[in-house]
C-alpha cells in the first residue's frame, strides 16, 4: 500500500507540474499580447497591433496610421520579443548551472561570462566600434572568459568543481578590474558614460536584426538542455550512481556548461548586464515545482521571460527617465531572494 500511494503522490506530482507549466504559459502569453499596449506612445490599441503583425502574414490592408506599424513592428515587437528570449535564456541558463553545481545559490555568471561581456563590451566602445561589433566582442570576450575558467580549473586535479568555481572568480576579478582601467581612461563626455549604460543593461535600443543573430544560438544552445535534461536529475545523484546509469558525466557536465555559457553570452551580448534573473528565477521555480529538472528546466525558461517583460513594461512605461534593466533586476531580485532564502529556513524549522 505504501508502495502504491507514493506512485500516485508521483503521479500527482508530475501532473500538478504540466498544469502549472501550462500556466505559466498562458501567463507568458496574456502579458507578450498586452505588452504591445503599453509605452509612452498612446493611441494604439490591441487589435490595431494584432491587425499590423498579421498583416505581413495574412492578406489585410492597413486602416492604420504609418506611425502606429513603425512603434509596433520596429520599436515594440524587438523589445517584447527580445525581453522574452533574454529572460528565458538566463533563467534557463542559471537552472543548468545550478544543477551541474549542485547549489542553488550559483548564477550564470559565476564562471565569468557576464565579467568577460562586460570587458568585450568596453573594448569595443573604448574602440569606437558600432553596436554589431560590440555585440559581437562581448559575445566572444564572454566565451574567451569562460574558457580561461575551465583551462585553470581543470589543472587541479583535487576537487575540480570547487578549482573551477576559483578559476571563475579569478577570471572575473580580473576582467573587472580591465574594465575599470578601461572606464578610467575612456573620454568622459562620450565613451564613459556609454560603457556604463551598457553595463546597467537595457533593452531600449534593440533591433530586430539584433534579435536573429543572437536567437539562433540561444535555440541552438537551449535545445540539448531542454531535451536531455532527464540527464541532469541522474546527475544531480553523484558521479558514482550517474556512471552506474550510464551517464558520462564529465562529458555531460562539459556539454551543460557549454550550453549554458553560449545562452548566457548570447542573452548578455544584446542586452547588457542584466542580473538576478538566473538566480532568483530558478530558485523560486524549485519551490513551485520542485527539483526534477524535467519540469524544472522548462518552468524556469517560462518565468525567465515572464520576469523580464514585467520588468520591461514597468521600465519603458512608469518613469519618464527610463530605468535601465539592469538596475530594476537587482532592487526587484535581492530583497525577492532574502525572502526566498528567509522563507525557506523558517520552513525548515
Amino acid at each position: 500500500m505504501n508502495g502504491l500511494s507514493q506512485k500516485n503522490r508521483w503521479k500527482q506530482g508530475k501532473k500538478a507540474a504540466r498544469y502549472k507549466i501550462l500556466i505559466l504559459l498562458l501567463v507568458l502569453a496574456s502579458i507578450f499580447i498586452l505588452s504591445f499596449n503599453i509605452g509612452r506612445y498612446k493611441g494604439i490599441s490591441l487589435f490595431d497591433a494584432a491587425s499590423i503583425m498579421l498583416s505581413h502574414i495574412l492578406p489585410i490592408k492597413g486602416s492604420w496610421p504609418a506611425e502606429f506599424e513603425k512603434v509596433i513592428l520596429y520599436i515594440r515587437f524587438p523589445r517584447i520579443f527580445s525581453a522574452v528570449v533574454v529572460g528565458g535564456a538566463l533563467a534557463l541558463s542559471g537552472a543548468s548551472y545550478q544543477t551541474v553545481f549542485k547549489n542553488p545559490l550559483v548564477s550564470p555568471d559565476i564562471l565569468g561570462a557576464s565579467a568577460g561581456a562586460s570587458l568585450g563590451a568596453a573594448t569595443a566602445i573604448f574602440a569606437g566600434l558600432h553596436a554589431p561589433f560590440i555585440q559581437f566582442f562581448a559575445f566572444v570576450f564572454s566565451l574567451v572568459a569562460v574558457w580561461g575558467a575551465n583551462f585553470v580549473g581543470s589543472r587541479v586535479k583535487r576537487d575540480p568543481t570547487l578549482a573551477l568555481v576559483l578559476a571563475g572568480v579569478f577570471v572575473s576579478s580580473f576582467a573587472n578590474a580591465v574594465v575599470s582601467l578601461i572606464k578610467f581612461l575612456a573620454d568622459p563626455n562620450d565613451k564613459l558614460p556609454a560603457i556604463t549604460y551598457w553595463l546597467m543593461g537595457s533593452l531600449a535600443n534593440i533591433k530586430i536584426g539584433d534579435i536573429g543573430w543572437a536567437f539562433i544560438p540561444i535555440l541552438a544552445s537551449s535545445i540539448p538542455l531542454l531535451l536531455f535534461r532527464w540527464r541532469l536529475n541522474v546527475l544531480s545523484l553523484g558521479e558514482d550512481e550517474a556512471k552506474a546509469l550510464g551517464v558520462e558525466t564529465k562529458r555531460f557536465r562539459a556539454i551543460v556548461i557549454v550550453c549554458s555559457t553560449i545562452l548566457t553570452a548570447s542573452a548578455i551580448s544584446i542586452s547588457g548586464l542584466i542580473g538576478w534573473v538566473g538566480l532568483v528565477i530558478p530558485h523560486l521555480m524549485r519551490m513551485a515545482i520542485g527539483p526534477n529538472n524535467i519540469y524544472l528546466l522548462p518552468a524556469s525558461a517560462i518565468s525567465g521571460g515572464v520576469f523580464l517583460l514585467l520588468v520591461d513594461d514597468f521600465a519603458r512605461s512608469v518613469t519618464v527617465t527610463e530605468v535601465p534593466l539592469g538596475v530594476l533586476t537587482a532592487i526587484i531580485g535581492a530583497p525577492f531572494f532574502i525572502f526566498l532564502i528567509l522563507n525557506e529556513r523558517a520552513g525548515e524549522k
